[in-house]
């Protein structure tokens, strides 16, 4: 994974490109990294993608969350990647050959995929968390570098970075609205996933830096 400016990716998870293109203008100083997921591009379309990736140079992560069979998550992969994505983010619960799916498509293109170990709201306590560290390791097989584990569930964060150690690059949703905090967070991950708390802002540019001078 690049760098990530000041520890932040935007979570863009608004269903409109002008607004969405708005909001990427009005943080883009301050940033270099963004996250897109279903609510825009099934809103607006895949364009959407190289849109804010072309006018604004950013590293775009897509978070679809893929959890099909092989050749199906093969196809969403590929789409994805022809359409500017650097990024795309896989579920492991499906097993290693729908993860390996996205991760040879990913190769194809020169680009690379996040794992998706632990997600950050309180139902995944239900049965992903209880499979976690065997996804994690998993990936660890599968020789991925990058994973997302939350933020708001320290604990578990933690031992993800324990499994994977300090050469894999983690990305870490639930800061802000869901209460992860911040500095904690980047004890163990390298890059912070904030969303509601900069786009619903009445003054995106000033929740961003506000963040920042918290860090």
């Amino acid at each position: 994974m690049k760098k990530v400016k000041n520890d932040i990716i935007l979570s863009v998870d608004l269903m409109d490109i002008l607004k969405s293109y708005e909001l990427c203008e009005a943080t883009y100083n301050h940033i270099n990294t963004i996250k897109v997921g279903y609510p825009l591009t099934l809103s607006e379309g895949l364009k959407s993608i190289e849109i804010l990736k072309k006018n604004f140079d950013f590293n775009v992560i897509c978070d679809y969350k893929l959890a099909d069979i092989p050749i199906t998550n093969e196809k969403i992969a590929k789409l994805t990647y022809e359409n500017g994505a650097d990024y795309l983010i896989v579920h492991g619960f499906l097993g290693a050959d729908s993860v390996k799916a996205c991760l040879d498509v990913a190769e194809q293109h020169n680009k690379d995929i996040f794992l998706l170990s632990e997600m950050s709201h309180p139902g995944a306590d239900m049965f992903l968390k209880s499979a976690s560290e065997k996804i994690t390791k998993m990936g660890l097989n599968l020789g991925i570098k990058n994973y997302v584990a939350p933020s708001t569930k320290i604990d578990r964060l933690s031992k993800i970075r324990e499994l994977v150690g300090e050469d894999s690059f983690i990305i870490s949703p639930g800061v802000g609205i869901q209460g992860g905090d911040p500095k904690e967070t980047l004890k163990y991950a390298d890059a912070l996933i904030v969303g509601r708390s900069i786009y619903e802002a009445p003054d995106p540019e000033m929740a961003i830096k506000n963040i920042i001078k918290s860090l």
